[in-house]
């Protein structure tokens, strides 16, 4: 009943259309959501994820999981981060999809809401130790339009899949067009 009030809100109030669909059986996934221009992203983000009808995670560090956000944050798909000492984030992130049943990481990244013409690269790291696909998804405010693409598994060529990857955004555009995604380059730092 829920998805149908989603669907409602975002189809025939908003507009939006859908192109793809998205396989609920695949438990384990990290969602690379492009371009970010606006912090509309998360409101669509959160109509997509109703829209789907699936749970769809975030993380962010555990000093924000304080009563009584915790409530809040936990109920929205996030999960703490709880880093070690001598641990990277990509560690961190991939202990926690062989921690859960479940787990499909939304990431943006372009990592800022601001015009960039390179990715970072930790979504892919992250799927490589994790060993989950990867789910391109395009918020097109131009065509006001999400859209799935099939899951990827990436092959370990690391220059090979982001240009695949990066083909599945051209000429989709952000909500703040000049900041709409255009690579010029891969930056190659985790």
């Amino acid at each position: 009943m829920r998805q149908k009030i989603y669907q409602f809100i975002f189809f025939t109030l908003l507009g939006w259309k859908q192109e793809g669909t998205f396989d609920k059986n695949l438990k384990k996934c990290v969602f690379i959501v492009v371009p970010h221009t606006s912090w509309f992203d998360f409101f669509i983000g959160v109509m997509t994820r109703g829209v789907l009808g699936i749970d769809i995670n975030w993380v962010g560090k555990k000093e924000l999981f304080i009563f009584p956000l915790n409530y809040y944050f936990s109920w929205m798909g996030g999960t703490p981060l709880n880093r070690q000492k001598n641990e990277n984030k990509v560690d961190s992130i991939a202990k926690i999809f062989a921690q859960k049943d479940t787990f499909r990481l939304a990431i943006a990244p372009e990592g800022t809401r601001k015009k960039v013409t390179e990715w970072k690269t930790g979504f892919y790291y992250i799927a490589q130790k994790a060993n989950v696909p990867i789910v391109p998804v395009a918020f097109d405010w131009g065509n006001k339009k999400i859209i799935v693409a099939d899951p990827f598994q990436i092959t370990g060529n690391f220059e090979t899949d982001l240009k695949f990857l990066e083909s599945k955004f051209e000429g989709i555009q952000g909500k703040k067009k000049e900041f709409s995604y255009s690579p010029t380059k891969i930056l190659t730092t985790k």
